[in-house]
């Protein structure tokens, strides 16, 4: 965890396997392939939509999940992808959550929790979320 005023360097690499496929492999040695779309494998724009995702999730699971463990966690991140004459991109991008927890106490507790921590994780917390919004310059070159 990067603490405030601090930085952390993050990196992939990532190694073409053939015409476009190619897979990512992260500094703990994790390997995600993807490519164009022409089989299973993620695409980019998809990968994009999983990373705000699955960074809100995480962020809201552990501020819930202190709570009460959910019996149902889900979340869906979707957004119109467009082109124009400022080039492809999304717009509109919507991440839903559906959250269920256990009647009782400990249940409302983490009920309650949930909107705010929803808020926290996309104007705070979610590095994916706050980099998207706030455009984070990124510089293409041969290396």
């Amino acid at each position: 965890m990067v603490e405030q005023g601090q930085t952390k360097r993050v990196s992939v690499e990532i190694t073409r396997d053939s015409l476009g496929s190619f897979h990512a492999t992260n500094a703990r040695g994790g390997v995600l392939p993807f490519g164009m779309g022409e089989d299973p494998s993620f695409t980019p724009v998809e990968l994009l939509l999983v990373a705000i995702a699955g960074c809100s999730a995480i962020d809201v699971d552990l501020i819930t999940a202190r709570r009460n463990e959910p019996l149902e966690f889900a979340v869906t991140s979707e957004g119109e992808k467009i082109r124009d004459q400022k080039g492809n991109r999304l717009s509109s991008v919507d991440v839903g959550f559906t959250v269920r927890f256990a009647d009782g106490a400990a249940g409302d507790a983490a009920r309650e929790a949930l909107p705010s921590a929803i808020q926290k994780s996309h104007d705070r917390l979610c590095t994916v979320t706050r980099t998207v919004e706030l455009s984070a310059p990124v510089r293409s070159h041969l290396a």
